[in-house]
């Protein structure tokens, strides 16, 4: 068995929160409840927005900055964290969870 990410991305504007935002929170906590009841979900977490991270960097003392590291137009939504037995598990897995969330899903296995 392997662990993988699921990782989603979406656009870096507030504005850009979709009008059936409702219905996608529907089908993607649907979706968990069927990657539990596979005993395939490890762990899944939801981020806030971007524009409240804060990034640290190491000093006398740390230095803390606002904002994400990068500038993009994209950044890391949400993600699962599944146990599968293949990456066509955990392929099948991400085109549920890009389907729930109309969104293209990266799938990343942890090494070792």
């Amino acid at each position: 068995m392997t662990d993988y990410m699921l990782s989603m991305y979406y656009p870096q504007v507030p504005s850009s929160v979709p009008d059936n935002i409702q219905e996608i929170m529907e089908r993607v906590n649907a979706l968990t409840a069927r990657m539990r009841e596979a005993d395939a979900l490890v762990w899944t977490g939801g981020l806030e927005f971007a524009g409240a991270a804060r990034v640290v960097t190491a000093g006398e003392p740390p230095l803390v900055t606002e904002g994400p590291y990068l500038e993009t137009n994209e950044a890391i939504g949400g993600f699962w964290i599944l146990r599968a037995d293949s990456s066509d598990e955990a392929h099948d897995w991400a085109a549920q969870a890009s389907e729930a969330v109309g969104l293209p899903i990266e799938v990343r296995a942890f090494q070792g």
